[in-house]
């Protein structure tokens, strides 16, 4: 037995007769490319909040993290290294805003990783 949800006026779930509800699209629908770059777009935002990039002086930032923008960062240049074949115009931008972070990492450490060694350049290479 199956039935199908609906909303508190009776209304099946899903179904938005004033057009109010923004629209909801299935995942399969959602190419591979667009999947790939709005992951590393929220990757590149969690990087930069836990840099306190989102801060007048970053350092003061509440959300300084430097132990987490690593892991984040890292992410990223795997997930950028695996997919840029597939990115088409969108991976100069997305590369360019990794190594942004990259740099910015490198910046706000009290002790700098050697080059090669930062967040993420095992996938990416030295950044300078």
């Amino acid at each position: 037995m199956t039935s199908s949800p609906t909303s508190a006026d009776g209304d099946p779930a899903g179904v938005d007769p004033v057009g109010t509800e923004p629209e909801v699209r299935e995942l399969a629908e959602v190419p591979a490319v667009e999947v790939i770059s709005r992951a590393a777009v929220m990757l590149m935002s969690s990087a930069a909040e836990k840099l306190g990039l989102s801060e007048p002086d970053p350092a003061e930032s509440p959300y300084l993290d430097l132990d987490e923008a690593r892991r984040v960062i890292t992410a990223l240049a795997g997930l950028v290294t695996a997919s840029v074949e597939y990115l088409g115009p969108h991976a100069g931008p997305i590369r360019d805003g990794l190594q942004a972070l990259q740099r910015a990492f490198r910046e706000a450490s009290a002790h700098p990783d050697e080059p090669g060694k930062g967040p993420g350049e095992k996938y990416t290479g030295p950044v300078h």
